[in-house]
């Protein structure tokens, strides 16, 4: 009788290691998709750095633009 008990309780010890393994192979897993996911908001938010930089520049320049156009369209007022 013992000997069957022992063999249960071996059993739930075997099939308790290996649910921990998997748990282990899960885990290990889901860190690295949480790292590429990581990398993927860091590269994300320096692409956003960078177009918010451009944005800024292309900005100034319509202003630029704008300001010598004013002054173009002013001196035509002028000569009419």
């Amino acid at each position: 009788m013992s000997f069957e008990v022992f063999e249960k309780l071996e059993a739930k010890v075997q099939q308790a290691i290996d649910t921990i393994t998997l748990l282990q192979m899960e885990i290990d897993e889901l860190k690295e998709t949480n790292n590429n996911l990581n990398r993927e908001v860091q590269n994300a938010a320096g692409a956003r750095e960078s177009l918010v930089r451009e944005n800024e520049q292309l900005k100034q320049e319509q202003a630029g633009w704008q300001e010598r156009l004013r002054a173009l369209l002013g001196k035509m007022d002028d000569v009419q």
